[in-house]
């Protein structure tokens, strides 16, 4: 069965401080990149990562199936909540500095060159390089970073109005150098790096196109791919501008090496897969255990033409569950999440529909060195002990909440009883009809809300056991439009999502966890947690002077977060299951922090001897 697509925040701001500084007279620091701790890997002057081949060829079409939930798109800006915008768009936007995908936290220059700060980090100068151009060839400037940060601020979806919050102002110091001033008493460490991570976007062009408008016309941008053809419903294709300014830089060298980058958009899952067989595209992403464990017998893999592969992923491996809306006045009593969440059954469906392949997930942080373990001990306990009067005294006393482990069958009669105390403690009993109310009559009535027809197979079961628990359960399967809007708006009762949270916590984890993000349309808080425990700990996290401390700030959030039983946790993987036909090179070293095809390439031989073969048309 599925690992869902992660959420937009795996896309987010996952930035940094710096290294290789020099600090000036008034100790303000010149840099070439940032890092949240410690020296940046790369000295001043670097050829290239030393992860790409910077010799890679140039040329051909790299084509995916899409990996979002919905299966069309009828706009092409991204930064807006109206309507479904379609996959890649990222690539066809420049920003200040890029990431470096050997370090957990570094960014170096691409629009500036160079960036100065101060020790507080309290403000950061961006220098930027003067031969930078919009795709009208239009220079970008000092104006254009000002009004990002403005426009993002004021009618950006919700993760860019929250990325661009900390910004007080910004101050134009010439034609390509822009100051940007950030807030007093915020957490600053990451801040440079974050609001560099942000697409710079053409003021001129939207003084005479309205921002907040869904538009099939594609926009004047700063990257160096432009849109070559949309059709909703089918592809978006984006392809390299030959006269693109930054081909060169240090940053950009060894990357995007295809001429065509191709996102296909299928019905359903069944008809993309024979697609991939039928070499209709080239590279796949397999999210659906199923189908990984008994689907790859076709000839075209028989035959050695598709290569299928697992690769490891050293980012968290993400907090897929169903997560509850604590929202919800049935969703109050934490007894009742509690016991909600005991009905879901993970070593059942492991067992019976993903053929034992997953790994039961109990932490957001799952399977990486910020998730909490064991008694609070040491730094994570003292930072703890400052809030123990708001906490519950099993947050200290006992490890961190973990699902129980239940039978192989569906339902785990131990675990129907345990439940049901919860919720007959929680005022919820059971009435003649089967049915649990509380003492206003009201029926303990809840609704899953999923457009992923996939998920039936375990959404049902769950819906099954929460009825013999007395729970008038429901599962609405609805498309993914309507999908898109309920979760925005935060309509339903229980959604599955998934959120992969940077190893460096940046401030874009409010969006996910924080008390401002907890009504905010189009946040990614799911559950709506707002809770002045988890912010100051999230404050504690951002502050952090080194990696030790923000990872016991973070493995307290962790723990905390577990105690309030926001989720019914699901599975994970550490690995990427990946099928591709062999027409591909690809550098001897993947990068830790990413899937790694960014830095493949086109090799025509192979492809030559596919298409001799009778492969591939």
């Amino acid at each position: 069965m599925p690992q869902r697509p992660m959420q937009s925040f795996a896309a987010a701001l996952a930035l940094t401080l710096a290294a290789g500084p020099v600090a000036g007279d008034d100790a303000v620091i010149v840099s070439h990149g940032i890092s949240a701790f410690g020296d940046l890997k790369y000295p001043p002057g670097f050829p290239h990562f030393d992860y790409v081949n910077p010799d890679a060829p140039q040329g051909g079409t790299m084509s995916f199936r899409g990996q979002l939930a919905s299966n069309t798109f009828d706009s092409l800006n991204h930064f807006i909540l109206d309507g479904e915008r379609a996959q890649g768009l990222l690539r066809i936007h420049n920003t200040l500095m890029a990431r470096a995908f050997d370090e957990p936290d570094a960014v170096y220059g691409l629009i500036a060159e160079s960036i100065e700060y101060p020790e507080d980090r309290s403000w950061v100068v961006y220098n930027m390089r003067p031969e930078a151009r919009f795709s009208d060839d239009t220079p970008i400037t000092a104006e254009d970073v000002a009004f990002t940060i403005e426009i993002l601020g004021e009618e950006g979806a919700p993760f860019y109005r929250l990325a661009v919050a900390d910004v007080l102002s910004t101050d134009i110091l010439g034609p390509h150098r822009v100051r940007v001033n950030f807030r007093d008493g915020v957490p600053t460490r990451d801040l440079a790096a974050d609001i560099g991570l942000l697409p710079i976007l053409p003021k001129h062009y939207y003084e005479e196109v309205p921002f907040g408008r869904s538009t099939m016309d594609p926009p004047v941008s700063s990257g160096e791919f432009r849109v070559d053809a949309a059709d909703p419903g089918r592809s978006i294709t984006y392809c390299r501008a030959e006269d693109y300014w930054g081909a060169d830089l240090p940053v950009n060298v060894g990357r995007d090496n295809f001429d065509c980058f191709r996102y296909e958009y299928f019905a359903d899952r069944v008809a993309s897969f024979e697609a991939l067989k039928a070499g209709e595209y080239l590279f796949h992403e397999e999210l659906f255990s199923a189908i990984w464990a008994t689907g790859y017998d076709f000839p075209a893999l028989e035959n050695g033409w598709v290569i299928r592969e697992e690769i490891s992923d050293g980012r968290s491996s993400g907090a897929q569950g169903f997560y509850f809306n604590l929202r919800r006045p049935q969703f109050q009593d934490i007894r009742v999440r509690e016991a909600i969440a005991m009905m879901f059954n993970f070593e059942w469906s492991n067992e019976t529909l993903f053929y034992g392949l997953y790994n039961r997930t109990d932490s957001f942080w799952e399977n990486s060195v910020l998730q909490a373990e064991g008694l609070p001990e040491g730094a994570e306990l003292a930072i703890l002990e400052e809030f123990r009067d708001q906490l519950p005294p099993e947050v200290f006393t006992e490890p961190p909440v973990s699902p129980p482990v239940a039978s192989t069958r569906q339902l785990d009669r131990g675990l129907l009883r345990a439940a049901s105390d919860l919720l007959d403690e929680a005022g919820w009993e059971v009435g003649d009809d089967g049915v649990r109310r509380n003492a206003e009559g009201e029926v303990l009535r809840i609704e899953f809300v999923d457009d992923s027809p996939a998920f039936e197979r375990i959404i049902l079961p769950y819906v099954e056991n929460l009825r013999r628990l007395g729970v008038d359960a429901e599962h609405v399967l609805i498309d993914p439009a309507q999908m898109q809007q309920r979760q925005q708006e935060f309509d339903y009762d229980i959604t599955p999502g998934r959120i992969v949270i940077p190893l460096t916590l940046t401030p874009g984890v409010r969006n996910v966890f924080g008390s401002q993000s907890a009504d905010a349309p189009g946040a990614l808080n799911l559950a709506g947690v707002s809770d002045p425990v988890v912010d100051a700990l999230i404050n504690r996290a951002l502050s952090a002077e080194n990696r030790e401390d923000m990872s016991s700030a973070v493995r307290a959030i962790d723990r905390v977060l577990r105690a309030q039983h926001i989720w019914a946790p699901n599975w994970h993987k550490g690995t990427h299951w990946i099928a591709y036909w062999d027409v591909f090179g690809r550098p001897d070293t993947k990068p830790p922090f990413v899937r790694g095809d960014d830095y493949w390439w086109w090799d025509q031989e192979k492809y030559d001897a596919l298409r001799e073969a009778g492969a591939l048309r």
